[in-house]
């Protein structure tokens, strides 16, 4: 029974890999192996899928998502980066440190890589290669900063990782506070770094085109660009963090904030609410169809005793719990190359996160670990879907090879903050092992 759990997992890693749909793969080949060899599956099967049903945090996902894509159509992402660009601008690389905060603040606004990375780099990309910047530079900043909606909460990776380490939301959001802000202040630094060593990569916006931006209604744009995103995020987290709120509350305060300031950039219009509602509709269905199968895939893989296999293996072979979890981020890293973070959140994590429980592991951490490591596997070359994402949208003499230059050295930043909070989780206020 225990062999036919692996070959079954196995059989599931390898035909998604071939490009078959992922939930309808988990959810047939599960249901079949099901029928065919656990007692009672057909009866246990709606149990588990009304389990499912019924967990409310899950309703944070449709609401951010709809939070998310509402601001996006709103416009603001382009004002918030022509303001902080003039604020920088005496600076050199200020345009590229204003691309970070406002990734940062998006990825605090959204959550969803995929439409920051395209967002930023629809609206960024061509205002740096105008203004002379390296190419190599501008791409790697960009993909970077789109690729902090993983951790920076209201994070939708975190809200399903909570629901499948059955640990709270809020904790995570949290935890996860300070390795985003730890990453947000590297890039900056090693953005200034760059500007002021290599002459010319990023230089800085012309004296009398700053004059022009402050002589009329600053003040008036840094509220709109920045006071009124910033009071929306404060809404979210602030009522998560004080109790005043559940996650999936504060989502749904999110999704209305979102559309008062949509309404505020006089971007509300019937054509925005269908386009927001159908591509919320169509992102949700996705994540809970995969949800669904792999609920039955864990639901085939216990009745076969896989987990208890596996346990037994892990625990047989006398791993440390750590050298077991450095196991586990380099098969999640690589598994990043080839496959979505919802797939692995829903595949590999209910299959080891019983293990880490049995070795007295922080949950909690695990989550901010594997919230990281996908977030590391966005950027890596030549497979990261953030990569893929700007390479959509830039233009033609932007090459591919460029993008994964400026990939890199944002990508060794974020192994070692990855590092820092696997071997010091103090940092992050959590005990890690116990």
């Amino acid at each position: 029974m225990e062999y036919i759990a692996m070959i079954l997992f196995l059989a599931i890693f390898i035909t998604i890999l071939f490009g078959y749909p992922v939930a309808f793969t988990l959810a047939g080949l599960s249901i079949i192996t099901g029928i065919l060899v656990v007692p009672d599956f057909l009866d246990l099967l709606p149990l588990r899928i009304m389990g499912v049903m019924r967990n409310t945090v899950l309703l944070a996902v449709p609401l951010f998502i709809f939070m998310g894509l509402m601001l996006e159509k709103s416009g603001l992402a382009e004002t918030m980066l022509n303001t902080m660009a003039m604020i920088f601008g005496k600076v050199k690389g200020g345009l590229a440190i204003s691309v970070v905060i406002v990734g940062a603040m998006l990825a605090a606004s959204t959550g969803i890589v995929g439409a920051t990375v395209i967002t930023m780099g629809l609206i960024s990309l061509p205002t740096m290669l105008k203004r002379n910047y390296d190419p190599i530079l501008a791409t790697g900043t960009i993909v970077s900063s789109g690729t902090l909606g993983q951790i920076i909460p209201p994070s939708i990776v975190l809200v399903l990782l909570g629901s499948v380490l059955n640990v709270s939301v809020g904790d995570l959001f949290a935890a996860a506070l300070i390795p985003g802000m730890i990453l947000v202040v590297s890039y900056i630094l090693y953005i200034l770094f760059v500007a002021y060593t290599k002459e010319g990569a990023a230089p800085a916006i012309p004296e009398e085109e700053i004059k022009a931006f402050m002589s009329k209604d600053v003040t008036k744009k840094v509220l709109s660009a920045f006071v009124l995103p910033m009071l929306l995020i404060v809404a979210v987290l602030g009522s998560i963090f004080l109790g005043i709120a559940s996650p999936t509350e504060a989502a749904a305060v999110g999704a209305l904030g979102a559309i008062i300031l949509t309404i505020a950039q006089r971007k509300f219009t019937l054509d925005v609410v269908k386009s927001v509602s159908r591509q919320t509709t169509h992102l949700t269905s996705m994540v809970f169809m995969i949800l669904l199968g792999a609920t039955t895939f864990s639901l085939v893989f216990k009745g076969l005793d896989g987990d208890a296999y596996l346990k037994a293996m892990i625990l047989g072979a006398d791993l440390s719990p750590m050298a077991f979890l450095i196991i586990v981020m380099i098969a999640v890293f690589i598994a990043g190359f080839f496959i979505d973070f919802i797939e692995i959140i829903f595949i590999v994590v209910p299959v080891v996160a019983p293990i880490f429980g049995s070795l007295d592991i922080d949950l909690v951490w695990i989550g901010i670990l594997f919230a990281l490591n996908l977030q590391t596997s966005f950027l890596s070359p030549p497979f990261g879907f953030a990569l893929f994402y700007l390479k959509g949208v830039a233009p033609p003499e932007v090459s591919t090879a460029q993008i994964y230059r400026g990939a890199l050295p944002f990508l060794a930043i974020q192994v070692v903050v990855l590092l820092m909070v696997m071997f010091f989780p103090e940092v992050i206020g959590l005990e890690g092992i116990k």
